[in-house]
């Protein structure tokens, strides 16, 4: 069964929900995001990336820059731009995107669940990203970003998350980068965890740094004898979302060092790897299946066949087809994460941004990857593995500032 609870959210009034609402801490560098909240003292990016307060060059991990969020999180209370509920309430969060539509629960869930593994992960995360969102939550005393997660579809839920979407919305608003975010206040939260009850498992589907953080706050709390039973810590916020309603976008990569190779060596040495066929210029870079990955070399795109070296969940993902077959045999990348001649663009870009960058020379050649699905994401974290690093771009975002959780007191 899944848990959830519902809570007592700190929020912006509906006037200021637009003005407040913010993309997460971890798509924009501090300079975008010192762009993104010019002229807007009530950006939730004062909150998520305090350093954006300080001169360029701020170390963003300081405790001023931590201390300095909690300060702008207060501010905002104290001037009206976010006020707290009345009563613990759970909500739906929907977005629109174009033509694609994805209507999530917003509410609290178990980090006992999380850390026995009823919450199921994907991927590894890092030891500093963990350290900087756990010292943010502590810090602050609240959880600022919801975590992304997904569950198979639930009709009964589906049923009743339609007919809530009947009644005024809190908040409908459409961000500047076209997406629209419409939250409503659920009717009779007891039914939704009713339903959540005959849900299980729940997959983290973005978030793993943020899970991870409201896990390691928990046990700070508990190992300095702060941990009552109904202390705020032992859940964490997050957004639920059917399966059959998630976006996934592909993660695209750009290379930045061939050794000794010229990228037309490269593409040679390509053709006795996997089959290369040449894409006329008005059919457009798109793989074109999942074990189809494309090249962009000397401004000419290709397509290569990849296949799989074993036959399990992960390997057969175009991620781990082009890290097996080309980038850690004949590039040498056997750690992408941390390898400096590779570099990763969210789908969300389009090819247009890897062109862009191989024609200014920002890098030698482009792989342009076929999107992993939904049931590949579930089939990798039912098996107990782990995605190949820079696998999925979730889109839409979601926006940070519509509902905070207080780890204070009355929850």
């Amino acid at each position: 069964m899944a848990l959830v609870r519902p809570f007592r959210a700190i929020r912006p009034t509906p006037e200021a929900a637009g003005r407040v609402a913010s993309v997460p801490y971890d798509v924009c560098s501090t300079e975008e995001a010192r762009e993104l909240a010019a002229g807007n003292e009530d950006s939730f990016l004062h909150v998520i990336r305090a350093e954006i307060d300080f001169p360029a060059g701020t170390d963003s991990h300081s405790d001023e820059v931590y201390a300095k969020g909690r300060d702008n999180l207060a501010a905002l209370v104290e001037r009206g731009v976010l006020e707290r509920e009345g009563e613990a309430s759970l909500y739906l969060y929907r977005q629109i995107m174009g033509d694609h539509s994805q209507t999530g629960l917003v509410g609290t869930f178990s980090v006992q669940e999380y850390d026995e593994g009823a919450i199921v992960k994907h991927e590894f995360t890092r030891p500093d990203k963990e350290a900087d969102r756990t010292k943010h939550v502590l810090t602050l005393g609240a959880q600022t970003g919801p975590v992304f997660l997904t569950h198979r579809p639930h009709a009964g839920l589906a049923e009743r998350a339609a007919a809530d979407q009947q009644r005024d919305p809190l908040f409908d608003f459409t961000a500047p980068d076209g997406v629209q975010h419409t939250v409503w206040r659920v009717e009779d939260p007891a039914a939704y965890v009713g339903a959540f009850a005959e849900i299980n498992p729940l997959y983290i589907a973005d978030g793993h740094h943020r899970s991870a953080a409201a896990s390691n706050a928990r046990r700070t709390r508990r190992e300095a004898g702060e941990l009552a039973d109904d202390d705020a810590s032992h859940h964490f916020l997050a957004v639920a979302f059917p399966s059959d309603q998630m976006q996934i976008l592909p993660y695209n990569r750009l290379i930045h060092d061939l050794g000794e190779r010229t990228p037309a060596s490269f593409l040679e040495e390509l053709a006795g790897t996997a089959g290369v066929e040449a894409i006329e210029r008005d059919a457009g870079p798109e793989p074109g299946g999942s074990d189809a990955v494309c090249v962009l070399v000397a401004g000419s795109w290709h397509r290569l066949k990849l296949s799989a070296q074993a036959d399990d969940p992960v390997s057969v993902l175009a991620p781990a087809m082009l890290q097996d077959r080309v980038l850690g045999p004949l590039l040498g990348i056997e750690d992408p994460r941390r390898d400096e001649r590779i570099s990763f663009v969210g789908g969300i870009r389009g090819t247009g941004e890897l062109e862009q960058r191989v024609s200014k020379g920002e890098a030698l050649i482009a792989f342009s990857l076929p999107a992993v699905t939904t049931e590949q994401l579930i089939a990798v974290a039912d098996a107990g593995k782990v995605m190949p690093p820079k696998s999925t771009w979730f889109e839409p975002k979601l926006r940070s500032g519509l509902l905070t959780y207080s780890l204070g007191g009355d929850q």
